[in-house]
């Protein structure tokens, strides 16, 4: 019988070596073969679909009890395993739901006080870094301003900025002093979120296929010592503070969403098909799937001394998670910080298009 390396099965299966290591330990797909001095692995071409299978249904989340289920029955049970699972993941979501609102309304009535937008003024130094990357257009875009910091990585038929673009006005509009008369500041984003939408199925209509348009988004603005963030889709916003980074913002991917769960490997996620496979963005009203899910807000204190930093996934998709940890955190001014991430950005490939904001806060 024919027999593939494990490189060579990896390379046509679509996987990692790694991966495939993973899921021989986890009893999800063995090799058809080991050798008994070197511990090599092999694999039978007739895996190949088996391997997929097994992707595809982590991706989803199945426990491993039952992706092994799945992987050994005939083709006609193996589809009916899988429908049976995904109805009981239907009803246990619509279960939560209604837990999830009733402990909404319940956390709602028990709020007392506005946000506290009092605090020490702050003073702002920011640089900012746009590059096209090996992208054939530029669909990202930025804004660098005096009150409000945002980045957006735009997707769709257009050859240019145009959603990452409308996304981003719309949020400019709330930039300059904020004074505690001024409103709520969380509202504000969301108020600004909604008329990003309003904007993007309005050019969305001239399209043949509006479907496949929209932007990630990440908002930052900055009231007094609080920051206030508006956010959807996998761009980020970071903290740095005392030497280390802290991520405050959750990737809105179906793989992200996993990882957290514990049902996927970082090294899985790194290294899947379907990575950037977005469950949440910015797009025009009416089109289905996430088109009407808000962004996530959020309110944090800050101090002087401290690093806000906005990235596309240009930027930390492409970086290492420890060289990223290293850049972000450096000593230096925003701009000089700035081009040494957008340099090993470049130096790494710049595969993508790539959005950069640094924020210094001095007292």
């Amino acid at each position: 019988m024919e027999h593939l390396s494990i490189g060579e099965f990896a390379r046509r299966s679509g996987l990692t070596a790694k991966a495939l290591r993973l899921y021989d330990d986890l009893d999800l797909l063995r090799p058809d073969r080991v050798d008994p001095f070197t511990g090599y692995r092999w694999y039978a071409p007739e895996q190949l679909d088996q391997a997929r299978l097994v992707e595809r249904l982590r991706l989803v989340g199945m426990p491993l009890v039952r992706i092994r289920e799945v992987a050994s029955a005939p083709a006609g049970v193996a589809a009916d395993l899988v429908r049976a699972y995904w109805r009981q993941v239907e009803a246990d979501t619509a279960s939560r739901r209604d837990i999830v609102a009733s402990l909404v309304q319940h956390l709602r009535t028990k709020e007392t006080t506005m946000h506290n937008t009092s605090g020490p003024t702050l003073t702002l130094r920011s640089a900012a870094r746009l590059g096209q990357g090996a992208r054939p257009a530029q669909q990202d875009a930025l804004h660098a301003g005096r009150s409000l910091f945002a980045v957006a990585d735009g997707f769709g038929l257009h050859r240019s900025p145009v959603p990452a673009g409308l996304a981003i006005d719309a949020f400019t509009a709330l930039d300059g002093p904020w004074a505690a008369d001024d409103g709520d500041p969380a509202a504000a984003l969301r108020t600004a979120f909604t008329e990003a939408q309003r904007a993007i199925t309005t050019e969305a209509a001239t399209l043949a296929d509006p479907h496949h348009f929209g932007t990630t988004v990440t908002a930052a603005l900055l009231v007094g010592s609080t920051l206030f963030s508006a956010h959807v889709g996998d761009s980020r916003l970071w903290l740095v503070r005392d030497g280390r980074a802290e991520r405050l913002t959750r990737d809105h991917t179906v793989v992200a969403a996993l990882i957290e769960e514990g049902r996927l490997t970082v090294d899985e996620a790194r290294s899947h098909a379907d990575r950037s496979l977005l469950n949440r963005a910015l797009v025009p009203a009416g089109t289905g799937g996430h088109s009407d899910a808000g962004p996530d807000l959020a309110s944090t204190p800050v101090r002087p001394g401290d690093r806000l930093v906005l990235t596309g996934d240009g930027v930390h998709a492409v970086l290492e998670a420890d060289h990223l940890a290293t850049l972000l955190t450096r000593e230096g001014d925003p701009d000089a910080v700035g081009q040494e991430i957008a340099d090993a950005v470049e130096a790494a490939g710049a595969p993508d298009n790539y959005a950069l904001v640094i924020v210094e806060l001095g007292a």
